[in-house]
């Protein structure tokens, strides 16, 4: 996935970017950014949000983790654009990996301080800023759509834009080379579908299928401790429906499907930039896409056969008809 285009989405939102962690370690391969050369989009940072969320391993020079509830921790990229957060999810004899991440950094090693208990990984979906540590993993599963095995193979074009000039706060890690960056192929463990449960012990958390942003796009649900996971069905920034493996309808169908789930969800833990949400966003959601759809939205060019509409405080990035 290219970079979020948070730039634009300031107009709309406010600036959406990243805080900076603890004192990150130059890369050799690239110059350090001074204060006066970081990206517009970082520049606010860091975010109010996570004042109110505990905060672990605070000495990592990537990532940011946080506890977001028992035995559940956020793990944020906050140097990237996409300021990407994967979710680990820990029970009593084994933890899931929701996303991994940009692969900029060394994922498994966090995991690793976090749980000593075996990991299996699970992608909200296959774009390439949530698979990047999925080959450091010996189990995954995936999707039983095309759009899995294809993303599967890796990418180096798509991995390559995600650290151009202005996608980077800050400065990468030590070993990074930017020129070798690549999102590396991953093999699928076992095939899974809509309502599948992946039982850690002490927790259960079950598969609901939210195609729309992608074909493969799912949500998690925690019953039992009231947690939703949305990957990007759901974030607090402009939601990227331009792609070609964008579907509209199916989109409403599937934020109208968690929609009715809320009454019993406590918390919504979103895949980018903001972990934490109450579940009325949901049905607030739906009603802004309804909006959408019906042309009340307030739209402006974003670039590239790109729009940006605004609906409520939601926003929504998508193609321009031809």
């Amino acid at each position: 996935m290219l970079t979020r285009l948070l730039n634009v989405s300031s107009l709309l939102l406010g600036a959406l970017c990243a805080p900076i962690s603890a004192t990150s370690v130059l890369s050799p391969s690239l110059p350090a950014q001074t204060q006066n050369e970081k990206p517009d989009w970082c520049k606010p940072l860091p975010r109010p949000e996570y004042k109110s969320l505990q905060r672990v391993l605070p000495d990592d020079p990537w990532f940011e983790v946080y506890k977001v509830a028992p035995q559940t921790f956020a793990i944020y990229e906050p140097h990237q654009s996409e300021e990407v957060i994967s979710y680990l999810i820990v029970g009593t004899k084994q933890a899931l990996l929701f996303d991994t991440g940009m692969g900029i950094a060394d994922i498994k090693k966090i995991v690793s301080r976090l749980t000593s208990r075996p990991v299996v990984v699970l992608n909200s979906h296959t774009h390439n800023d949530h698979v990047g540590g999925n080959w450091q993993f010996n189990f995954i599963y995936g999707m039983d759509t095309a759009f899995t095995r294809e993303n599967a193979k890796g990418s180096t074009a798509d991995a390559q834009a995600e650290i151009a000039p202005g996608e980077i706060c800050g400065d990468l890690p030590r070993r990074f080379d930017p020129k070798a960056y690549k999102t590396k192929p991953w093999h699928i463990s076992a095939f899974i579908h809509d309502g599948f449960r992946i039982k850690l012990g002490g927790r259960t958390v079950e598969v609901i299928a939210t195609p729309g942003h992608t074909p493969d796009a799912i949500a998690l649900v925690d019953r039992e401790n009231g947690l939703m996971f949305t990957g990007d069905t759901y974030y607090p920034a402009p939601i990227w429906l331009y792609r070609p493996e964008t579907d509209l309808p199916a989109y409403a169908k599937s934020i109208a499907r968690l929609a009715a789930l809320a009454p019993d969800v406590k918390t919504v833990l979103g895949a980018h930039n903001i972990p934490r949400a109450q579940p009325e966003v949901l049905p607030a959601l739906v009603q802004a896409f309804a909006d959408l759809q019906a042309g009340k939205a307030t739209c402006k060019p974003a670039g590239d056969g790109k729009k940006l509409c605004a609906v409520d405080k939601f926003s929504f990035l998508l193609r321009v008809a031809p």
